[in-house]
């Protein structure tokens, strides 16, 4: 049961509000509520919001906590003078000192995604996305020479969400390989990567959630049994240490984490945030 209902009040996605205001409540030891308000952009809009924070909080008796990431300060100033919650404003906070410190207003641009069909950096990031679904668990070897980054491991460590991700966030074209049976008979990374080694980075896991993850796809299998993950996992290390290839383990980390640390690593030219 929740203890506190959460509102993201936004004239875009909502997407920054919710990600700040997550990563301000994760250091708290409460389940709230979350509602997303999107696109909030009118005088009329904003005062429903208010309505539906204010009866909210008279039916749960406890204020709502409101994050919002409001631009047009006609709008906000509905959500301010009306809401009854506790109103945590972050463009006012950060915005208004910054432009006082560096002299300049800001843009006051709705949203991260205005005017999308101009923009370049958007247009090349759902390009990255392209290749990466294209270049996913090595279904092909073209153009490889315009990866950002091509990621090995075993199946199941971790490789296609982390190639979405670095897509998706950062606009980088990423590549993933499994590394199977007949590699490990070889002893050799697959022919196609060699080239490229640059730019690989490897992924491993812990045998035993290895096996975890397979037994859900497919369980009782010999791909899923504990003795075939430790055979893997062990084969494929040995392999990314032959090869001088720079890797970690995923068994505790977040995609995030794991993003964070490759980018560290292979410091691609081309990063956008």
């Amino acid at each position: 049961m929740h203890s506190r209902t959460v509102f993201f009040v936004s004239d875009g996605t909502g997407i920054t509000a919710e990600t700040f205001g997550n990563a301000i409540l994760a250091q708290f030891e409460f389940k709230p509520r979350h509602v997303r308000l999107p696109f909030i952009d009118t005088v009329d809009k904003a005062h429903q919001v208010v309505r539906q924070i204010n009866h909210t909080g008279e039916v749960e008796g406890k204020k709502p906590i409101v994050f919002t990431t409001l631009v047009d300060m006609e709008v906000l100033k509905v959500i301010q003078d009306g809401c009854k919650g506790m109103l945590l404003d972050m463009f006012g906070t950060f915005v208004h000192p910054l432009e006082e410190e560096l002299g300049i207003k800001s843009h006051h641009r709705v949203g991260r995604f205005s005017d999308v069909s101009r923009s370049k950096e958007y247009n090349d990031r759902i390009e990255a996305i392209n290749f990466s679904l294209a270049h996913d668990d090595g279904q092909s070897n073209r153009d490889l020479a315009g990866a950002d980054v091509i990621l090995v491991g075993v199946s199941r460590s971790g490789k296609t969400p982390t190639s979405l991700y670095l897509a998706m966030q950062f606009g980088l074209k990423a590549a993933n390989y499994p590394l199977i049976p007949e590699d490990f008979e070889r002893k050799q990374l697959p022919p196609a990567l060699v080239p490229y080694q640059k730019k690989i980075f490897g992924l491993t896991i812990s045998p035993e959630r290895l096996a975890e993850i397979r037994s859900e796809r497919r369980p009782n299998s010999k791909y899923a049994s504990l003795l075939n993950c430790r055979a893997e996992v062990a084969e494929a290390e040995a392999m990314m240490r032959r090869s001088g290839i720079r890797w970690l383990s995923t068994t505790t980390k977040s995609i995030e984490e794991i993003a964070t640390t490759i980018l560290q690593e292979v410091r691609p030219e081309r990063l956008m945030y």
